[in-house]
């Protein structure tokens, strides 16, 4: 499925008001994953990137692309969307790191360029993963990382679509998982554990971790309503893998 153009004009419309609203809970702090905000320095997945060469897939405004580059990363942003990259430009500071503009299931870039590929969300939940993990392989060196953070089978499984919140109730099947309809033909993508595993491995990478981040009860999400409040401290939200190609 074809979704790049649909995808673009969504997140150019949607740009301002999402920063608006999640740019100083994402930027408030470097490192920070998903809709918990939990810290990397307690999830351990990403390592130092000092001196490294470094796609964050889907950068969105930057926050984390401007993070690494203070760290010392050589980094470039990719994003889908012409306003996202206009905010990320805006917000560089003195990290003057490379923006591109590029679909995640057909990245602008040489094999073996990069270190480490990553993302939080970003461009492996808007593309098809059949598609976007074997670029993000190809573009990887010897020895490289792919590390990325997506929604939990089970978190999707559990969305209410007409409540606009998640449950404790079976929503959908979950083997029906694949595409999710956003308005104005938009499309974002959610695989059952297994396909993530087909999916990497035929892309020939190797699977080091499942992270499943654990927010402490009482922990805000910045994203979605949940019932009970505390329902990503009982069961999976998100999945944090994190592997490499050998």
């Amino acid at each position: 499925m074809d979704s790049v153009s649909a995808n673009r004009r969504f997140w150019n419309r949607i740009s301002g008001a999402y920063q608006h609203e999640h740019d100083p809970r994402i930027g408030a702090r470097p490192r920070l994953w998903g809709m918990y905000s939990l810290p990397d320095a307690r999830l351990h997945a990403l390592g130092d990137v000092t001196g490294k060469r470094v796609l964050e897939l889907g950068c969105g405004a930057g926050q984390w692309s401007r993070a690494l580059a203070a760290e010392g990363a050589t980094v470039v942003g990719l994003d889908l969307s012409e306003a996202q990259l206009a905010a990320a430009a805006r917000t560089r500071g003195t990290a003057r790191y490379p923006l591109v503009q590029g679909a995640a299931e057909r990245l602008p870039f040489a094999a073996d360029t990069f270190d480490l590929v990553f993302c939080d969300y970003g461009g492996l939940s808007w593309a098809p993963p059949q598609l976007a993990v074997p670029q993000a392989a190809r573009v990887l060196r010897r020895g490289g990382r792919l590390v990325f953070n997506v929604a939990s089978p089970w978190f999707e499984a559990c969305y209410d679509e007409a409540a606009g919140r998640v449950t404790t109730t079976l929503q959908q099947d979950y083997f029906g998982l694949d595409t999710v309809d956003e308005s104005d033909g938009a499309t974002s993508y959610q695989l059952t554990y297994g396909d993530w595993i087909r999916v990497l491995r035929g892309a020939g990478l190797v699977v080091d971790d499942l992270i499943e981040p654990r927010p402490d009860p009482g922990t805000a999400n910045g994203y979605n309503r949940t019932d009970p409040p505390d329902w990503a401290h009982r069961w999976p939200a998100e999945s944090l893998w994190v592997t490499r190609k050998p």
